[in-house]
């Protein structure tokens, strides 16, 4: 009684194989799909995450510094209310006559 039988063994090999190139086949179709994928991103022209977390920090730096400039805009405007404005008298013009005694 034979305990391998030829027939199997090749077929078993052929299946080994098979799953080998369809492995194979799927490890360059995701390769190639990464590749077109990097290069739609990269036509889109995104940003990266450190621009965009560079940005993010600027805009807040800037809101802050708007803040406070507001801020003594207010001041000053309250200080400029509570004062009136007083224009200085101009003295009498002299009169011709005085003029001429001078």
């Amino acid at each position: 009684m034979q305990t391998r039988n030829p027939l199997l063994n090749d077929f078993a090999d052929l299946m080994t194989d098979a799953f080998g190139a369809a492995q194979a086949m799927g490890e360059e179709a995701q390769a190639m799909f990464r590749a077109r994928a990097d290069r739609i991103i990269a036509d889109m022209d995104l940003v990266s995450r450190e621009e965009y977390d560079a940005v993010k920090a600027n805009l807040a730096d800037a809101i802050e510094i708007i803040a406070a400039l507001e801020a003594r805009v207010e001041a000053l405007e309250k200080a400029s209310e509570k004062k009136p404005v007083t224009r200085k008298r101009k003295a009498p013009a002299k009169s011709a006559a005085a003029k001429s005694t001078d």
